[in-house]
Parts: structure tokens; C-alpha cells; sequence
């Protein structure tokens, strides 16, 4: 129990710092969007981290196992926003969400609405969806047919993500483009990096959560619940449909598309 208590504590002291640095960099930048960048960083170092406290005390290989499945998936994810976010002002969403606060007419009344709205709840997330992390650091390995089913899964999701990402980036360099993207994975799901993004994390919690017991496994997952609602509904899909369905075309590319999971496009 004190070892969970320490890495658990470790882990939240990660995501208050990860935070505080994102709020100072937003407020330098006048956007807030650069918290996505933090996710994928902040959630590698929790592993990471996780993994580095129980080393010495017979951890075993399932936090380090984690610790990379995170990594691979975190620094990829956040190189990509980064770059792809580079040199552009604040993504629409979080504008809508902080209106009608804007840095240019009162800087101080936007960042203290950011800070609330923003930084402090997704620093509370952060630590709340690495659950299935630090329940892979503290406990042993009680099913190993469970880690590579989660490892599967992790996978799956790991290609819709980045598969997803490239072909979307391909079809804005197009000059011959439709008004809607809808080949490859796109016509399976309106977002396959947001389900991509969802499944690494049901993947994670099988390898690292589900496969050391019953208990962890019931305790953590509220985790990956929690992360595939803000995928699809809160900060993800839900949010960005709002402002497609204004494009031409998109409404009738959301009639014949599933929005998340992905499914055989219907007529």
C-alpha cells in the first residue's frame, strides 16, 4: 500500500508540474491549445516515472513494458501536434470554451479562466487516466495472455492513430482534393485518430491494469472510460463536429460514416 501511495503521489506531482509548465508557455503564447502538446509528454514521463520507483525493488518487466508502449505512443502524439499546431493561433474549441475571455481584451480575466477551465482539470485528468500505469508498477503479473491482448489492442489503435494522421495530412497537401476526406480509414470513422487514441488506452489498461488481477483491474477502469469520453464527446469528436457540419459536404459524409467506432460505411 505505501508503494502504491508513493508512485500514485509521484504521478500526480508529474501532472501538477506537467501543468504548471503548459499554463506558463500558454500565457507566453496567448493560446491554450498547447496543452495537447502536454498530454502525450506528461503521461510518457508518469510512466516513466512509475516504472523508475519500483525498479529497485523487484518491479519486474510489466512497468518498463508500459513505460515504452507510452513513450511510443506519447512522443509520437505530441511531436505531431506540435508540429501540425505550429505558428497557428488557438484551436476553436478552446476559444468557444473560454469565451467570452480573449487575451487580447483582458489577458488576465482569459488566463485566470484558463487556468480554471483548462489546466487544472486536465492536470487532474492526466493523473486519473494513468491509473492503469501505476497499477502496472505496484502489482505482478497474474495473466500474460492478457498483456499481449492488450499489446493487440494497443496496437490497433496505435495504427488507426497514426495511419489516420498521415492520410489526413496527405489529403490537405492535395490540390485536387474533394471538400471532404473520405477514403481509407476516414470512411470507416470520422476520427480514426480519436478511436486510435481511445483504443491504445482500453489497450493499456488490459496489458497493465486487467492482467495484474481482478481488483486493479475493476478500480482502474474508470480510466479508460474516462478517456474515450473525452475522445468522443467532451474535448475530442463531439466538439470538432460542431464546427464540420459547416463545411460543404461534411453533413452528408457524417450521414453515411460512423463518428467513432469505426463501421462499414452505409449508402
Amino acid at each position: 500500500m505505501s508503494q502504491l501511495l508513493i508512485v500514485s503521489a509521484s504521478s500526480f506531482a508529474v501532472a501538477v508540474v506537467a501543468m504548471v509548465i503548459t499554463a506558463v508557455v500558454a500565457r507566453r503564447q496567448d493560446r491554450v491549445c498547447v496543452v495537447d502538446v502536454t498530454w502525450g509528454i506528461g503521461l510518457t514521463v508518469i510512466s516513466v516515472v512509475c516504472a523508475a520507483l519500483v525498479a529497485g525493488s523487484g518491479g519486474g518487466w510489466l512497468p518498463w513494458a508500459m513505460a515504452a508502449l507510452v513513450a511510443v505512443w506519447g512522443c509520437r502524439l505530441s511531436w505531431h501536434i506540435w508540429r501540425r499546431s505550429r505558428g497557428h493561433g488557438e484551436d476553436p474549441r478552446y476559444a468557444e470554451l473560454l469565451a467570452p475571455h480573449t487575451p487580447t481584451d483582458d489577458r488576465s480575466a482569459w488566463f485566470a479562466a484558463a487556468v480554471r477551465k483548462v489546466f487544472l482539470i486536465q492536470g487532474v485528468a492526466l493523473w486519473f487516466v494513468s491509473w492503469p500505469v501505476q497499477a502496472a508498477a505496484v502489482g505482478s503479473v497474474e495473466w500474460v495472455s492478457l498483456v499481449w491482448i492488450g499489446v493487440a489492442v494497443w496496437a490497433v489503435g496505435f495504427v488507426f492513430e497514426t495511419v489516420g494522421d498521415a492520410q489526413l495530412a496527405a489529403y490537405k497537401q492535395d490540390p485536387d482534393r474533394g471538400p471532404v476526406l473520405d477514403r481509407g480509414l476516414w470512411a470507416w470513422t470520422r476520427h480514426p485518430n480519436y478511436f486510435g487514441d481511445a483504443a491504445v488506452w482500453w489497450g493499456l489498461w488490459l496489458a497493465g491494469a486487467a492482467a495484474t488481477g481482478w481488483l486493479p483491474a475493476l478500480v482502474t477502469l474508470p480510466a479508460p472510460i474516462a478517456m474515450s469520453y473525452f475522445l468522443a464527446y467532451a474535448t475530442g469528436a463531439r466538439p470538432l463536429e460542431q464546427t464540420m457540419m459547416k463545411r460543404p459536404g461534411y453533413p452528408e459524409y457524417a450521414a453515411r460514416t460512423s463518428m467513432f467506432f469505426p463501421l462499414p460505411p452505409r449508402r
